[in-house]
């Protein structure tokens, strides 16, 4: 899961700082190989720090210790410990603006990103198990800010409500999704005091 998860920041970091596509698909691989043979999760203390920055810095290590790709290679024992779909990540990284992010601050953008999925995809399971699926997708639109004048009246009448209980559900809605988020980032902090911070690190690695 932690690799299917955050190898896509991962890979687009790689990629930003000049690896090409199978040499970056190789790394990630070799990467996540060398944490689970040598049980290197059990050092991301939380204690000591957040979790992404764990996951960069090893990254960054790993890669320094390779001399070239037969080594990432062999440290993979030879097989793949996951099937990544470096087409498609090829096809994303190609929309990745031409400007002049770092690779850093590319992989906390997509690292942002890759928490925001994570947190609307369990907000989307918990709607379906209620048998309220198409309500999540009529309102998910407005997790994104306020409303044009009209959209509430418009999804009112598209789930036969009214627009006050519209109004009630968008704010359950952000709350729930604000609930999930804190949940996902308290698992990758030193302590929950950090958790509202790094929820403004997340949000500002949007910003240009």
């Amino acid at each position: 899961m932690l690799c299917r998860l955050y190898w896509y920041p991962l890979y687009a970091y790689l990629r930003r700082r000049g690896h090409a596509p199978p040499e970056a698909e190789d790394l990630t691989q070799g990467f996540f190989a060398c944490l689970l043979e040598r049980d290197a999760l059990a050092a991301a203390d939380p204690q000591r720090g957040r979790f992404r920055s764990f996951l960069l810095t090893s990254l960054k290590h790993f890669v320094a210790d390779q001399r070239d790709r037969d080594r990432a290679q062999k440290r993979g024992g030879g097989q793949k410990i996951m099937s990544l779909d470096v087409r498609g990540a090829e096809g994303r990284y190609c929309l990745e603006p031409a400007d002049n992010l770092t690779a850093e601050k590319l992989f906390e953008r997509r690292w942002a990103q890759t928490m925001l999925e994570l947190v609307l995809g369990d907000l989307r399971r918990q709607y379906a198990r209620d048998g309220r699926q198409r309500t999540f997708e009529r309102l998910k639109g407005f997790l994104r800010g306020k409303a044009a004048r009209g959209s509430y009246g418009q999804v009112a009448a598209e789930l036969d409500v009214t627009e006050a209980a519209v109004r009630v559900a968008v704010h359950r809605l952000r709350r729930r999704y604000r609930e999930l988020l804190r949940e996902h980032i308290a698992q990758t902090v030193a302590s929950p005091e950090d958790v509202e911070d790094e929820i403004r690190h997340l949000f500002s690695a949007f910003e240009a």
